[in-house]
């Protein structure tokens, strides 16, 4: 399998499995030292792209906590010039809760905020992390082409979207991704043609929770015919996850979360695995 994607429709290569770093920062996370090697093995698997957000932490008084851990680290390792970073704007969080605000001043806000928390003057890739059913979408999608336009960040991309959301930003702007939780149990953007669209308009399909997302991972592995196919290949039910979707469009970025370094190394062997087309048949229909 092709160990490599092009981001968009441009000619920036990417490694074809990234990592989703939410979990380094959540609820359970685990300490500093062990973030370090889950990115640093990360990175030694041939990892390039990293994929974080501002809103990525306990509380609301620790905004920027997985963006700023991110930064140390690549910076030790001496990697920030080798690894790209995507961020996202666009939610506010109060105490437990998960807010979309898509108004222009707040996303102009976090993204300074995320500039500062990096350690850079331009964002590689900045994404909308959901649209805001209070703001019209081309308002929030305007203000970060005006931030593209002044430089703070360099490519766009949404997340949480369907196939009209964008459509509608494309109105607007180019958009190089788009971010959705997607793996072999939760098919929505396929059934719903949105990654069919992304692909058409060559934009990347990152596919956040692969393999079920911090919280439900552990049960999707239950499946008698996903355990079977594990066997045959003779790999984990995890690999065999991430495979499922590098094997569907070459447009598809798996991002696979991990807070330790075993599940970060187990994830990225996914690449070596060709799932035969019966086996792929076979998985659609889980």
């Amino acid at each position: 399998m092709n160990n490599a994607r092009i981001l968009g429709n441009t000619n920036i290569e990417v490694y074809s499995i990234g990592l989703g770093a939410m979990p380094l920062s959540l609820d359970g996370r685990p300490d500093q030292t062990q973030a370090y090697t889950v990115i640093d093995a990360f990175i030694q698997g041939g990892g390039n792209l990293i994929d974080t957000a501002n809103v990525y932490c306990i509380h609301e008084t620790e905004i920027g906590h997985n963006e700023i851990l991110i930064e140390k680290t690549l910076t030790t390792l001496n990697q920030k010039n080798n690894v790209m970073v995507a961020t996202k704007g666009g939610i506010k969080r109060h105490k437990n809760d998960w807010i979309p605000n898509g108004n222009p001043d707040f996303l102009r806000q976090s993204c300074q905020q995320s500039l500062k928390a990096l350690k850079t003057d331009s964002i590689f890739l900045y994404q909308l992390h959901a649209p805001d059913p209070y703001v019209p979408l081309t308002d929030s999608v305007g203000e970060l082409l005006n931030l593209k336009n002044e430089g703070k960040i360099q490519h766009i991309g949404l997340s949480n979207v369907t196939a009209e959301h964008i459509e509608l930003a494309l109105s607007i702007t180019q958009i190089m991704s788009v971010q959705n939780r997607c793996n072999l149990f939760e098919k929505k953007s396929f059934t719903n043609g949105t990654v069919e669209f992304c692909h058409k308009n060559e934009i990347t399909f990152i596919a956040h929770s692969p393999v079920g997302g911090h919280f439900e991972h552990k049960q999707r592995t239950d499946s008698p015919l996903l355990k079977i196919i594990s066997k045959k290949y003779d790999a984990s039910p995890y690999q065999i996850m991430i495979a499922w979707l590098l094997n569907q469009k070459q447009s598809i970025l798996p991002i696979p979360g991990a807070s330790k370094k075993s599940s970060i190394s187990d994830s990225m062997r996914a690449i070596d695995i060709t799932l035969s087309q019966e086996d792929m048949q076979l998985l659609n229909f889980i």
